[in-house]
């Protein structure tokens, strides 16, 4: 049976389910890491820009919408930065698990399977649950690979299923000084 499309998942709605111990079968997470590049300076304060990526709407993120988000996102700025030239960090982990009801499909499927009402459903995938204005992904860089960084954050903010804004969280000052801002 094929994937069904995320926009059935991107709704905030109902309890969270997130008890993977009573549920047998919960999909591995997909996002392979969450911090990526010189993490060492970064969390000495070194860099001086940091730029984070918020969403303009509360809604659920797949698993595989951050993995590929990471990955657009840190190709791009450590191609223009180096490996050590920038800090990238996932923000949200996905513990919401998803389920779906498996209908049959096919000719005569209406007869054969009406599907029951309410139904508990199998696991196909993880979320996060994300609020309105929650840093998703962040960046931090020097002030000549703003540009790069705030690139990659757009190329990120698109593989969301909301609209996205970019905030110079600190560096906003340096940037006006070299009239990148």
């Amino acid at each position: 049976m094929a994937r069904k499309p995320a926009k059935m998942y991107r709704q905030v709605k109902g309890q969270a389910y997130t008890r993977r111990e009573y549920t047998g079968g919960v999909p591995n997470n997909r996002i392979l890491r969450y911090h990526m590049g010189n993490r060492k300076v970064a969390e000495a304060g070194g860099f001086e820009v940091v730029l984070e990526l918020t969403v303009d709407n509360a809604v659920q993120i797949r698993d595989t919408a951050l993995e590929a988000a990471r990955q657009v996102s840190n190709s791009t700025i450590r191609n223009a930065a180096g490996d050590m030239g920038y800090a990238l960090r996932i923000h949200k982990y996905p513990h919401n698990i998803l389920r779906e009801n498996k209908q049959a499909t096919g000719a005569g499927a209406d007869r054969v399977s009406q599907g029951m009402r309410l139904s508990f459903g199998k696991n196909v995938g993880t979320a996060a649950r994300v609020l309105k204005n929650d840093v998703i992904v962040s960046v931090q860089t020097t002030a000549e690979f703003y540009a790069a960084a705030r690139d990659s954050l757009r190329k990120a903010g698109m593989k969301f299923p909301s609209p996205t804004t970019i905030h110079v969280k600190k560096g906003h000052e340096r940037l006006g000084e070299l009239g990148l801002v």
